[in-house]
Order: structure tokens, then C-alpha cells, then sequence
């Protein structure tokens, strides 16, 4: 890669993660009381899914260790959010599923965060939106393909 290209991947990278922090304080802020990004993050992805998944599934789907997504587990399930049943063929197993109280803590979560992640859409005009997001799933497909 020529100088150049690196630094506009430099530039990439940085604009990325701050683009990161930002939205994650931004959205942490408007998320209903109690609720954290990690947990509406996996009542999203189980409400859009509308399967089980068991919890190493979702520790890769989200990219973080076990241990991060059995926490994440036990704090919705202790708040009534989603079930966690054994395996029936395999004991040492289980799967989560979202409960109609964890549909319904989504989707207060979904009705506090879409005005603000639709007014910053607006002001960056959806067909540039529509182009970055191309751009930003072959990034992600590319880096989880490396990965």
C-alpha cells in the first residue's frame, strides 16, 4: 500500500472509532433507565432473528468472549428479558430466546433511539447514508473474513 493509501486507511480507522464512541454515548444517553448498549444490542439481534441462539453463538456474533455474553445473559435474564432453557439433547447446553417482556423493553428501546438516529440520517442525506453503508458492510465483511 503507497503512503497515501495508508494514511486515508489511518483516517478510515480514526473516523471510525470516534464515529463509534460517539454513537454508543449518544444512544447509551437516550436508551430507556437501565438499559445498556449490550443489552438492547442482543434483544435487537434476537428480536430480528426470531430464533434461539445459545449463548456461544451469540459471544461470536458480537465478537466478545463468553464470559462477556454469559453476564450480559444473566443480567437480562434477571431483569425478565429473555429465557434461557437447557438443551434437551445436550444437557451442558442452552439456548436464549427473547421474552415478550424483552420484545417489548426492544421495543421502547427502538422508540427512544430512532428519532435521534433519524434526524442524523436527514442531515447527512439518506442516498449518502445508503453509499456509506455499502462501503462500511464490505469493511465489516472484509475484517470479519480476516478475522
Amino acid at each position: 500500500m503507497s503512503g497515501r493509501g495508508e494514511e486515508v486507511a489511518v483516517a478510515l480507522f480514526g473516523e471510525l472509532f470516534m464515529a463509534d464512541q460517539l454513537a454508543r454515548a449518544r444512544i447509551g444517553k437516550v436508551l430507556p433507565k437501565g438499559m445498556q448498549l449490550s443489552h438492547f444490542a442482543v434483544l435487537n439481534h434476537l428480536a430480528r432473528i426470531g430464533e434461539e441462539r445459545s449463548p456461544a453463538q451469540l459471544a461470536r456474533a458480537f465478537h466478545v468472549t463468553r464470559g462477556a455474553m454469559t453476564n450480559t445473559l444473566n443480567r437480562l435474564e434477571w431483569a425478565g428479558h429473555i429465557h434461557i432453557r437447557p438443551d434437551w439433547d445436550d444437557a451442558r447446553r442452552k439456548f436464549v430466546s427473547i421474552s415478550p417482556a424483552g420484545r417489548a423493553a426492544r421495543d421502547a428501546a427502538v422508540q427512544a433511539v430512532a428519532p435521534m438516529l433519524g434526524a442524523t440520517v436527514a442531515e447527512l442525506g439518506e442516498d449518502r447514508v445508503r453509499a456509506a453503508l455499502s462501503v462500511l458492510r464490505g469493511l465489516r465483511q472484509r475484517l470479519e473474513d480476516a478475522g
